[in-house]
C-alpha cells in the first residue's frame, strides 16, 4: 500500500497548519474550580464524560440531571451521579481500569463550555449519594472527579454548527431500537413495535 503523502504524523506538520498556540491562551487553563466554573457548573443539566480502558480505547457517555445535577464538595473535588441506564457500564468499567476522566458541561443556550480533566473513583457512600438526589431517589453510585485541569471552552462550534438556534433544527430523528433489534434477531416488526413501546414506558416511569 502506497504511503500517505498527506498524512500528519508529526507535531510540526498539524503546527503548520494550525499555526502556533495563541500567546497567554494558557492562562485560561486552572488546576481547580474558579468561582465562575462553580457558578457554570450549578446551571449546568448535562456534560459528557470521557474514559479510557487499560488498553486506551476511549468512551464518551453523557450524563444529565436537573441543572446543578454535578455537585463540586470543593474547588478540586467533584461528584458525578450515576442514575439507571442501559447497565453497559463501559465508563464504569474504564474509571476502574485506569482512572483517568474528562468531561465537557453545557448549558442550554451558553455557547461556551466547561471542560474539567482528572481522576476519579467511585463511591456508595450515603451520604455523597443523599447529596446528589433528583425526584426523591439518590444516586445509585458516584463518581468522584479529583480536578486536575479546567478552563472554559470558547464558542466556535457552538456558532459555527448553531445548535442552539431552534430555527435550524431538522425535523427530531426516530431512532428506533427495536427495529435495531430485530434486523439482528431475524425478528419481524411486531417485536419491533413491543421493544419500541417498552423502552418508551421504561422513560416515563423509570427515570
Amino acid at each position: 500500500m502506497a504511503a500517505d503523502a498527506h498524512r500528519l504524523d508529526t507535531l510540526e506538520k498539524v503546527r503548520a497548519i494550525i499555526g502556533d498556540e495563541s500567546p497567554g491562551v494558557r492562562l485560561k487553563v486552572n488546576d481547580a474550580l474558579d468561582e465562575p466554573s462553580l457558578a457554570f457548573l450549578a446551571r449546568a443539566p448535562f456534560a459528557l464524560l470521557a474514559t479510557c480502558d487499560a488498553d486506551g480505547r476511549p468512551d464518551v457517555s453523557p450524563k444529565g440531571d436537573g441543572p446543578g445535577f454535578a455537585v463540586a464538595l470543593d474547588e478540586r473535588t467533584l461528584l458525578i451521579p450515576e442514575q439507571k441506564g442501559n447497565r453497559l457500564i463501559f465508563g464504569l468499567q474504564n474509571i476502574l481500569a485506569t482512572s483517568r476522566v474528562a468531561l465537557i458541561f453545557l448549558v442550554p443556550g451558553t455557547e461556551e463550555t466547561l471542560r474539567v480533566h482528572g481522576r476519579a473513583e467511585l463511591t456508595a457512600d450515603p451520604a455523597l449519594l443523599a447529596r446528589l438526589e433528583q425526584r426523591g431517589k439518590p444516586a445509585l453510585l458516584a463518581i468522584r472527579v479529583h480536578v486536575e485541569r479546567c478552563f472554559f471552552h470558547c464558542a466556535k462550534a457552538f456558532r459555527r454548527s448553531k445548535l442552539w438556534s431552534p430555527e435550524t433544527w431538522p425535523v427530531p430523528l426516530r431512532i428506533s431500537f427495536g427495529a435495531m433489534f430485530a434486523k439482528k434477531t431475524g425478528a419481524g416488526a411486531e417485536l419491533a413495535a413491543k421493544i419500541d413501546a417498552s423502552i418508551e414506558e421504561n422513560y416515563r416511569s423509570e427515570l
